[in-house]
């Protein structure tokens, strides 16, 4: 079962990605509310594939994927994002992401992505 670390700063974003998640066989292993956290939890937890948020406090995303990347260069995050955050989705790709989704998301676009990675 692919284990998975969600990051988003909003209750509501990450308990609608857990669903979706949680609903189509993967294990939510982790959650957390902003970049500081993300790369803990990544450190303790170990996930197969992380969802990270672009604009959070703390720490964004951004910074985030580079840490963990800096940490195992073969993580395998996926960024979410607000449309019009294209600019920032390309520093994320940079940054080592390997995938992006657009919110409001559709649960479709959501699994498409992990699976990608899963596999």
């Amino acid at each position: 079962m692919t284990r998975v670390l969600i990051v988003d700063d909003a209750a509501f974003m990450r308990m609608m990605i857990k669903d979706i998640l949680e609903k189509n066989g993967y294990d939510v292993v982790a959650e957390a509310n902003n970049g500081i956290k993300a790369v803990e939890m990544y450190k303790r937890e170990r996930p197969d594939v992380v969802t990270m948020d672009i604009t959070m406090p703390d720490m964004d995303g951004i910074e985030a994927v580079k840490a963990i990347k800096e940490f195992d260069p073969s993580a395998k995050i996926i960024m979410c994002s607000a449309m019009g955050q294209q600019a920032m989705v390309m520093d994320a790709i940079r940054a080592g992401a390997k995938d992006f989704v657009v919110k409001p998301f559709q649960p479709d676009r959501v699994l498409e992505a992990l699976s990608k990675l899963s596999s």
